[in-house]
């Protein structure tokens, strides 16, 4: 796989995160999966690489944070990691491909979160749930939990803040989870090191261009992405199950 190929998707996906405040992490576990790369490699490579571009979108945005909404969500994702990493040990990657195809085609209209009117408290403390049980086995809950944090009295700065404060504390639980069960985060320094660079130059980078384009523009590149990797991951996994 290459080096540069990798290091430029992280760079890509890194500006989409920093100018929606989400997306990137999703985009970016799918290539990581869609270029064949193994579930021991990709998972702890990803929860690396976006620990990074969370954390420096989290100091761009940080006067932005809201610490009570920041805590509400750590109360319920903290202990998933740490229950869900052993099962991803064993875990057949085909399956996982479809699963994540799954997870990143209900990222293409998160309008169902909608549905379970969960608002305020209990919706922060379900999203910090959803993070911390499926993180682990899909790398990126960004687009599932997004819709929790969308609220009406939260300007759009507080919601790209909050969001990615949430997202890096998520990846740094599991990278600890995913160390306690065997996975070495640093095994490939020579991706890590350069892909982490670039995340962080990207979320710098989309900061700036959070205005340049239209919501509208923005979400429907978006979903055209989402809903090729989605249909990739699905071929790949359905084809490795059949084979």
């Amino acid at each position: 796989m290459s080096v540069v190929f990798l290091t430029l998707a992280a760079l890509f996906t890194a500006v989409l995160s920093g100018m929606a405040g989400l997306g990137g992490g999703a985009i970016l576990i799918a290539t990581l999966f869609a270029v064949g790369m193994p579930p021991a490699l990709a998972l702890p490579l990803h929860a690396g690489v976006q620990l990074g571009s969370n954390a420096s979108r989290s100091v761009v945005y940080a006067p932005h944070i809201n610490g009570r909404a920041l805590g509400l969500f750590l109360l319920t994702a903290i202990p998933g990691p740490f229950i869900v990493a052993p099962l991803v040990v064993d875990a057949n990657p085909d399956w996982i491909r479809l699963v994540i195809a799954a997870f990143v085609a209900m990222g293409i209209w998160p309008s169902w979160a909608v549905k379970l009117r969960m608002h305020g408290r209990a919706g922060l403390l379900f999203a910090g749930l959803i993070s911390g049980m499926l993180g682990p086995l899909v790398g990126a809950t960004g687009i599932l939990v997004a819709p929790f944090f969308l609220r009406d009295d939260w300007r759009k700065e507080q919601v790209i803040a909050t969001m990615a404060a949430a997202q890096m504390c998520g990846h740094a639980l599991k990278i600890a989870a995913f160390w306690a069960n065997g996975y070495n985060v640093l095994a490939r320094l020579d991706l890590l090191v350069p892909m982490v660079i670039a995340a962080i130059v990207g979320a710098v980078i989309g900061r700036q261009l959070v205005g340049f384009f239209s919501e509208a523009r923005f979400r429907q590149l978006f979903r055209v992405i989402l809903l090729l990797l989605s249909l990739k991951l699905a071929w790949d996994g359905a084809s490795g199950l059949l084979a």
